[in-house]
C-alpha cells in the first residue's frame, strides 16, 4: 500500500505561479497529478516515470506547467505558471505501480487526499 502525502494548495492571483509536492510513502512506478473542479470529471494534468523521468502532460497545461521527481525524497512536484483561472480545482497526486506517463485517472490506484487550487482574476 502506499500512501500520498500532498502539499497545502493556495490561492493566487490569475498570472501567478504555484508548486505541489507529493511525497510517497512506498514504491511507486509513476506519478501523476489529476485536478477536478465542480461539476466536472477528473482530468489528468501531467504524470512522471519515477525511474526514467519521462512525462506526459493535457495539452490544456503544456508550456505551462512542468512536472519533476526527486527520487532521494520520493517526491514529485507539479510547478504551475501562468495560472488562469480555469486551472481552479482540486488537485490529486496519484501513484500507479506499473505504468507509466498515462493520464486515465481509472488506472491509478493510489491517490492522496487533495488540495485545493483557487485561481482568482
Amino acid at each position: 500500500q502506499v500512501q500520498l502525502v500532498e502539499s497545502s494548495g493556495d490561492s493566487v492571483q490569475a498570472g501567478g505561479s504555484l508548486r505541489l509536492s507529493c511525497r510517497a510513502s512506498g514504491y511507486t512506478y509513476s506519478m501523476g497529478w489529476f485536478r477536478q473542479a465542480p461539476g466536472k470529471e477528473r482530468e489528468g494534468v501531467a504524470s512522471i516515470c519515477t525511474g526514467s523521468g519521462s512525462t506526459s502532460y493535457a495539452d490544456s497545461v503544456k508550456g505551462r506547467f512542468t512536472i519533476s521527481k526527486d527520487s532521494a525524497k520520493n517526491t514529485v512536484y507539479l510547478q504551475m505558471y501562468n495560472l488562469k483561472t480555469e486551472d481552479t480545482a482540486m488537485y490529486y497526486c496519484a501513484a500507479h505501480y506499473l505504468y507509466c506517463t498515462v493520464l486515465s485517472a481509472a488506472i491509478f490506484p493510489y491517490w492522496g487526499q487533495g488540495t485545493q487550487v483557487t485561481v482568482s482574476s
